[in-house]
């Protein structure tokens, strides 16, 4: 008995030796957090780190312990104090969610209670089910369909056009590899398609050539005549065209392709219909804008993003595929150490089944808690806002002289640049480049840029909750200001 003690003694764990220590820190963690959030319209956009700061990511593999209330303090001077600046009102660059804290909060419990949500009979693989069941009814979809959460868009393609690949190659892909299919297979999305599905063509071994990307109309949308031209010579040619990829939101633009004729299209054609709807698909709940995505509960297979319009914090994706079988088909693999069992823990649905993950985390909490708390309609009112918010913005640019409109503003995504007169595109792209520096250096927003029509602009993508029209104004201001400031310098050159 005393050497069991003993043992029992030298057992360590990583719990804390004081839990009252870690409740007060915890409580003061939370303050800190809400105060983060209340007050971040307050703070810069962005802001460069200080040498001393970036050094700080050079330190060298801990050894011994820290007190965690110093570990912490480290967080809040080092990683807190600079962030990318999503969540911030004034953050258009790339497009992104802007977090909430209840999705924050369920991040959190996701964490203390520390599922796996690779399968099993638990409350977490239920409430993971119920997010996906709710993104179908979104979307239109059946409550048949097959679905599961991912990381992210890029993830969630990759799951769609996996299973559309081994739906039309025509040979058991699963067993026999790519090399058996008889007909090289070919993809097919306009030219303004995310670069994410020239990945996904690279690793399901078809190669960045199957996917064919259409010439585009003067909305930025997939030529529907051109479509039909690249099938039908491709045919002849002796390939196998598999499936069309409508986009719903380009990256560029936010141009949304006619969903409802390539839905036709691809049922005339006998392709799979997978719909990039990473950055559009929510429209579907937005009541002044769903028309935008009619079209898009006639796919085969979806890709959406609920850590975009949905704002759960990152991580948070789904795909989502009609024919429940063929999902499982694509990916199911049983060992028997994940067999099922008729009552207990491995009772549950495996759901690894469903994509490439064995080991998942607990993503739905967060989604589920927003929802539950707000409600979809708020959701989709919000959608609104920001497609409001974007054509406030675009009047204001087409009133300005000084400004230039670059592409139709289609939902949120605002394309423009600061003219110069007698400027060449060359010099133009430098100015106006300066102009988006200066304006994240400065904290005031963060724009990214990018090329449309050939021509380089600034790109202002509105997926934010808390974004208002006096951010906007403001943006534009400031824009302006900037402009003579860059100029006056030039010409001091």
């Amino acid at each position: 008995m005393d050497s069991l003690r003993e043992t029992t003694a030298m057992d360590e764990t990583l719990d804390p030796a004081d839990w009252a220590d870690v409740q007060a820190l915890s409580h003061r963690i939370v303050d800190d957090a809400v105060a983060y959030l209340k007050d971040v319209r307050d703070r810069p956009v962005w802001r460069e780190m200080p040498p001393e700061v970036r050094s700080f990511f050079s330190a060298p593999l801990p050894h011994e312990p820290a007190p965690i209330a110093d570990v912490y303090g480290e967080v809040a001077r080092n990683v807190m104090a600079y962030p990318m600046g999503n969540i911030h009102p004034r953050f258009w660059s790339w497009y992104m969610g802007s977090s909430n804290f209840t999705g924050a909060l369920g991040d959190f419990l996701a964490a203390i209670q520390g599922s796996n949500l690779g399968g099993g009979n638990h409350a977490a693989g239920l409430m993971d089910s119920q997010v996906v069941d709710w993104c179908k009814e979104m979307v239109g979809f059946p409550a048949s369909a097959g679905g599961t959460l991912v990381s992210g868009g890029s993830m969630a393609n990759i799951i769609g056009l996996t299973v559309a690949r081994n739906a039309e190659a025509g040979v058991d892909v699963r067993e026999r590899g790519v090399g058996a299919i008889p007909k090289p297979l070919r993809f097919y999305a306009s030219d303004q398609v995310h670069s994410c599905h020239r990945k996904a063509m690279e690793a399901l071994g078809l190669g960045n050539r199957a996917l064919q990307r259409i010439s585009t109309d003067a909305d930025l949308r997939i030529d529907i005549n051109a479509l039909k031209t690249a099938i039908a010579e491709d045919r002849a040619a002796g390939f196998k065209p598999a499936c069309v990829i409508g986009t719903a939101g380009t990256v560029n633009t936010g141009a949304i392709d006619d969903l409802q004729a390539l839905a036709a299209l691809a049922a005339e054609e006998d392709l799979w219909f997978h719909v990039d709807g990473c950055i559009g698909a929510l429209i579907a709940i937005a009541p002044e804008n769903r028309s935008l995505v009619a079209g898009i509960e006639e796919a085969h297979s979806i890709a959406l993003d609920p850590h975009k319009w949905l704002h759960a914090p990152f991580e948070a994706g789904c795909a989502l595929v009609r024919d429940a079988s063929a999902h499982r088909n694509t990916f199911a693999v049983t060992p028997e150490y994940l067999e099922s069992t008729p009552r207990g823990l491995a009772s549950g649905q495996w759901l690894h089944d469903y994509g490439l993950q064995t080991s998942r985390g607990f993503r739905a909490l967060k989604i589920w808690m927003a929802l539950k708390e707000h409600g979809v309609e708020n959701f989709g009112r919000l959608i609104d806002q920001n497609i409001a918010q974007a054509r406030h913005l675009t009047a204001q640019i087409e009133a300005e002289p000084a400004l230039e409109l670059m592409a139709p503003t289609t939902i949120n995504i605002v394309c423009f640049r600061h003219r110069l007169d007698g400027a060449s595109e060359e010099r133009l792209k430098a100015f106006n480049t300066e102009i988006m520096l200066r304006l994240q250096e400065e904290g005031i927003a963060a724009l990214s840029d990018t090329t449309v029509h050939g021509r380089h602009c600034l790109r202002a993508a509105i997926t934010n909750h808390r974004t208002r029209r006096d951010d906007l104004d403001l943006l534009l201001r400031e824009t302006l200001r900037l402009g003579k400031e860059v100029e006056a310098a030039a010409r001091a050159d």
